[in-house]
């Protein structure tokens, strides 16, 4: 694979990432009232507090991670096949 389309996936990948990143930030606080228990070690949250925004992060990043892999394959293999298109 080229080395552009590696960091195209990759950049991608970890502009996905950061936008779900604020997306689970915002739903939590507008759902909860409280800012997200980004420290799970921190004592001021609960522990179920805690674990279910480590559940609800993970979740929602491995959507996207697979999300985001999958469209720029889709998009790398419509390029190879139509080089002229682009």
């Amino acid at each position: 694979m080229n080395i552009v389309f590696k960091l195209l996936s990759m950049g991608v990948s970890l502009g996905a990432g950061i936008v779900a990143s604020k997306i689970v930030d915002t739903a939590w606080e507008k759902s909860t009232g409280n800012k997200p228990p980004k420290d799970g070690a921190d004592l001021e949250n609960s522990m179920r507090s805690a674990l279910i925004f480590a559940l609800v992060s993970s979740a929602v990043a491995a959507i996207i991670q697979v999300v985001a892999g999958r469209t720029t394959q889709k998009a790398i293999a419509h390029f190879n096949q139509h080089p002229e298109e682009v």
